[in-house]
């Protein structure tokens, strides 16, 4: 991620349709040069992008490459109760630090919920530009969502040492949704749940 907000590496290093195992496959990232965010979703991949009136696309295609994606292929989760205090992204990262052994290595993690709100985004770079060396200048033309009293899946990768590699600076998480109409999917900027089921991989 570094390499991209602060190098400007734009250009995909990886196509997706080169990861050979895609059963049970989960991931995200955007798609190169910063033309949109890429969710993958026990195997299924969305892509999505701004239209020129600034409403969303969503295909689902692996012809797509990017450059940073992080990805697990997750077979087996466990379940686990979330309290009643758990209603957005921040009481979420609260929970999930504070499960054992959260700091020792990454996770995935993956959601089933009724969301109250989300605000979502997609990047969309200007085409002329073709690098970047800041947070601010990466998000030039992004679009944000406001998705309300909607069913969605959300996927998140959880890790308490890769800051600024595949989660933001100021985060543990990194997360996605994808409405269960499969019309809408973005970056989570923010999210309130009305109820939520949460699964971790094992």
């Amino acid at each position: 991620m570094k390499n991209v907000m602060k190098k400007g590496e734009l250009f995909g290093t990886i196509h997706l349709d080169t990861i050979s195992n895609k059963k049970h496959l989960y991931g995200l990232g955007p798609i190169e040069y910063l033309s949109g965010e890429i969710t993958v979703f026990d195997g299924k991949s969305y892509v999505s992008r701004v239209n020129a009136d600034s409403t969303m696309a969503v295909t689902q295609t692996f012809d797509v490459k990017a450059p940073f994606f992080v990805y697990a292929n997750v077979e087996n989760w466990t379940s686990i109760e979330v309290p009643k205090t758990v209603i957005d992204l921040e009481s979420l990262e609260t929970f999930l630090t504070s499960l054992p052994n959260s700091d020792e290595k990454p996770f995935v993690f993956k959601i089933e919920a009724e969301v109250e709100e989300t605000d979502i985004h997609v990047v969309n770079l200007p085409k002329h530009i073709k690098t970047v060396s800041s947070h601010d200048e990466a998000h030039q033309g992004q679009v944000n969502y406001i998705l309300k009293d909607r069913k969605a899946n959300l996927i998140g990768f959880y890790s308490a040492h890769h800051h600024a590699v595949f989660t933001h600076h100021d985060t543990n998480l990194h997360v996605h949704l994808v409405s269960q109409d499969e019309k809408d999917m973005g970056h989570v900027e923010s999210v309130t749940f009305k109820n939520l089921k949460l699964w971790i991989s094992k």
